[in-house]
């Protein structure tokens, strides 16, 4: 399946209060510059690190794009 990151990290959505990748993927929805169609992890590692929400972890995004790489990569 040629999914983008959004795409996948837009399941966590909606999960259990104080689940760190529910808020993750709540914020990430909510960024409307996020990069939805981008699916290599350099463009968003950087685009997290510079430009989301505090809210939005890098250790987060990093397991987060584990599980999508190993899913859909």
């Amino acid at each position: 399946m040629n999914r983008s990151f959004y795409r996948f990290a837009l399941s966590f959505r909606g999960g259990v209060k104080g689940d760190m990748k529910a808020v993750f993927a709540e914020k990430m929805y909510n960024d409307h510059s996020f990069p939805r169609e981008e699916k290599k992890f350099d463009p968003l590692s950087r685009y997290i690190e510079e430009k989301a929400d505090f809210e939005m972890s890098t250790a987060i995004f990093d397991e987060l794009y584990k599980q999508y790489e190993e899913r859909f990569l």
